[in-house]
């Protein structure tokens, strides 16, 4: 059984959202998939960024561990 969204439904999916959480807000939640939908993307193909994050994250603390220690 095939799942398709006509343009009916997808205005009708719009209009709730906006009644659940306001057009202020569509703005981020917009960003928010974005950025869902890039990271998803990004880790079934593989490159996952976050990585370099974590190792420079841990010398970073290791370095200020170290600082304080020597005080």
């Amino acid at each position: 059984m095939p799942f398709r969204l006509g343009p009916t439904e997808l205005i009708i999916i719009l209009v709730i959202v906006l009644l659940i959480f306001g057009a202020g807000k569509m703005p981020q939640i917009g960003g928010a998939m974005g950025k869902a939908i890039r990271n998803f993307k990004s880790g079934i193909s593989g490159k996952d960024d976050g990585s370099d994050d974590l190792t420079q994250d841990l010398k970073i603390e290791e370095q200020s561990e170290e600082s304080k220690s020597k005080k």
